[in-house]
């Protein structure tokens, strides 16, 4: 029996599909059409429907995050045309269309029409943000391009008039569907950028395709783009997306939220203008504090650095030094009076006098030599005793010495 290779296991096989179909480019973006059946909505969010035709059948899903671009219910019987990717789900091995926007067949030209439209644009960069021009926070003037009638407008005037009654609003009466609308719609823009409007909203209410298409034009998007006022777009209800809104300066998902972004609302000015006035009114003290603390430093610098300061001071330290110099002799002359009196007191008991006073007597000869020894004087010889009140004179008869 011969060897069977290149077997392979059936997660092996849905993988090998799954990645044919991710790189053929055609399934990855496409429109199919036909009729609805076996349409369920899951609890998850996600819509699980076949597409069928006379000739065939296709499983569909489309998940909770792309249910965005889906603005009516999906029923059984209805024709549309689903875009969105073929792939297979390895799991089952079965391949289906995850749709990604759905609408009613009779718009799926139109919706071919925007796609390409949007590509061409893109290209030509008109989307890129680098061109989007800044809304303005605090505006005069504000130019509306819609309809004098509907509640669009009535919207606008009413928001905007709430948030800043002080803002002026000037109305371009455009025709916003049919035939005549985008020219309508491109002159409305023209004349409120000659008026020398702040902002500009142009948009209208909800509708379908067919409704909001003047929106989708070419020419409406290139005067959208050329303006040189800052442009809010607004048609529609929020799920609703027209080429102005990729070509605008700003997107709001509906009129009334254009209104909010092109009108700041007045309580926040004058919030702002009172937290400004304390900021201020903070600096200003602040300054005036600084400015008076280096006055007074001034004032004592000059003060200091004044003649009759120097003098003064010169004065002053010649008082310090003066007391100085006088404590320092008086202590000088305290030490020396103390020592001379040490020295006194010590001359005192080595003076001759003193011992003549406590009854002893100096014995000296003629000549003044003091006799300290009998072994000094010679019998005959004259000497002089002083005592405490006086002299005596004597002759030395004899001598006695003292054995010791």
């Amino acid at each position: 029996m011969r060897a069977i290779r290149n077997v392979y296991t059936v997660g092996q096989l849905n993988a090998y599909v799954k990645n044919m179909f991710t790189q053929d480019y055609l399934l990855q973006s496409l429109f199919v059409k036909g009729e609805v059946s076996n349409c369920k909505y899951h609890s998850s969010g996600h819509i699980y429907f076949t597409l069928k035709d006379g000739k065939g059948t296709i499983a569909c899903v489309m998940f909770a995050g792309h249910r965005a671009g889906l603005n009516f219910r999906l029923a059984e019987g209805q024709q549309v045309i689903v875009g969105g990717t073929v792939d297979v789900y390895e799991r089952d091995g079965k391949y289906q269309l995850y749709a990604k926007q759905i609408v009613l067949d009779g718009a799926g030209l139109l919706y071919e029409k925007f796609e390409q439209l949007k590509t061409e644009l893109a290209e030509c960069g008109m989307f890129a943000p680098e061109y989007k021009q800044p809304i303005p926070k605090y505006i005069r003037t504000l130019g509306v391009v819609t309809a004098d009638t509907g509640a669009a407008v009535r919207d606008i005037i009413q928001v905007a008039g709430r948030r800043n009654p002080y803002v002026q609003i000037i109305l371009y009466p455009a025709i916003v569907q049919g035939e005549a609308a985008a020219e309508s719609i491109v002159q409305g823009i023209r004349a409120l950028e000659k008026q020398g409007v702040d902002v500009m909203i142009v948009g209208r209410g909800g509708g379908s395709i067919e409704d909001l298409w003047a929106f989708n034009e070419r020419m409406v998007a290139q005067a959208v783009f050329d303006c040189s006022v800052p442009i809010i777009s607004a048609v529609g209800h929020e799920t609703d997306t027209t080429i102005i809104d990729f070509v605008s300066d700003l997107r709001a998902p509906t009129p009334s939220a254009a209104a909010e972004l092109a009108v700041t609302d007045i309580r926040e000015i004058l919030n702002e203008m009172n937290r400004t006035g304390q900021r201020l009114l903070q600096l200003m003290e602040h300054r005036v504090d600084a400015e008076y603390r280096h006055l007074e430093q001034c004032r004592m610098r000059l003060k200091f650095y004044s003649p009759a300061s120097r003098i003064r001071e010169r004065k002053e330290r010649s008082r310090r030094l003066e007391e100085q110099l006088q404590n320092s002799m008086e202590q000088l002359i305290r030490r020396r009076r103390h020592s001379l009196d040490l020295y006194i007191e010590r001359m005192k008991g080595l003076s001759p006098l003193e011992k003549l006073k406590s009854g002893f007597s100096y014995v000296e000869d003629e000549s003044g030599k003091n006799i300290r020894s009998v072994n000094g004087v010679n019998s005959g010889q004259e000497l002089i005793i002083r005592v405490q009140d006086g002299n005596i004179l004597t002759k030395v008869q004899s001598t006695e010495p003292v054995s010791r």
